[in-house]
């Protein structure tokens, strides 16, 4: 069951994850550990094909475990774990824990402030990269970020960071015109968010690049193109009412 009395739903979208759950799991167990305030963690298993599951159930028992047997795409599991989300903001945050749980620190202000949405950047000035993608990996980010400007799809330099908080009550409806399985959900809640005249705000992050990354450079990089076309179609001609 959610916990309709927590403040926040952690999302933790997974697709073979046994070697790096377990350390993300702890890390998330010790920081909610010592706040004053109640946490809820939801892991989706997202077809995986290991022993992602059993990992999950024997470090944090206390989590929720949505497991099924087709991979269907980390927009598709988010929205999955977000479906049965107790708390009242909701953070989907990457089973590698690139980013550290303790950056969480920097959302709660810009929420008092009114924001909607707070995503993590590893773009901005302040933002601390300390263990950097490959090259290659770095530069078709940027590409895919100019091309998601040039769209006029968003305004943000970083739409792909695995970190991004959600205030319940003002972002539920975003979700129910999510049609983006995979990677290019991140973009279009952004568009979606910006659309309904949400505000948007980003915060610097540390990050810590994972060498064992599940995002295949090219198949991965083919279907999110696919996919920021179908939200420049839909955004065109009417497909988000």
């Amino acid at each position: 069951m959610s916990d309709p009395q927590a403040k926040l739903t952690v999302i933790v979208p997974c697709l073979n994850e046994a070697a790096r759950i377990g350390d993300t799991l702890d890390a998330l167990k010790t920081y909610f550990d010592a706040q004053d305030y109640e946490a809820e963690i939801i892991v989706i298993d997202d077809g995986s094909s290991d022993e992602t599951d059993r990992v999950t159930r024997e470090v944090c028992p206390s989590a929720k475990l949505i497991s099924y047997e087709i991979n269907r795409g980390k927009g598709y599991a988010a929205k999955r774990g977000i479906n049965e989300a107790g708390g009242a903001y909701w953070l989907v945050y990457d089973a590698d824990g690139s980013t550290p749980i303790s950056e969480l620190e920097k959302v709660w202000p810009e929420f008092d402030r009114g924001a909607a949405v707070v995503i993590g950047s590893r773009a901005l000035p302040e933002s601390k990269v300390e263990a950097h993608q490959p090259w290659y990996r770095e530069n078709m980010g940027r590409i895919y970020n100019l091309l998601l400007r040039g769209l006029g799809l968003t305004s943000f330099s970083d739409t792909q960071c695995g970190f991004k908080v959600f205030d319940a009550k003002q972002c539920g409806h975003l979700f129910e015109h999510q049609r983006c399985d995979g990677f290019g959900a991140d973009c279009e809640l952004l568009y979606l968010a910006e659309k309904a005249g949400l505000r948007v705000c980003q915060v610097p992050v540390r990050w810590l690049n994972s060498p064992d990354s599940r995002v295949h450079a090219i198949w991965h990089s083919l279907e999110m193109l696919g996919e920021i076309v179908g939200v420049r179609w839909r955004a065109t001609f009417g497909g988000y009412g």
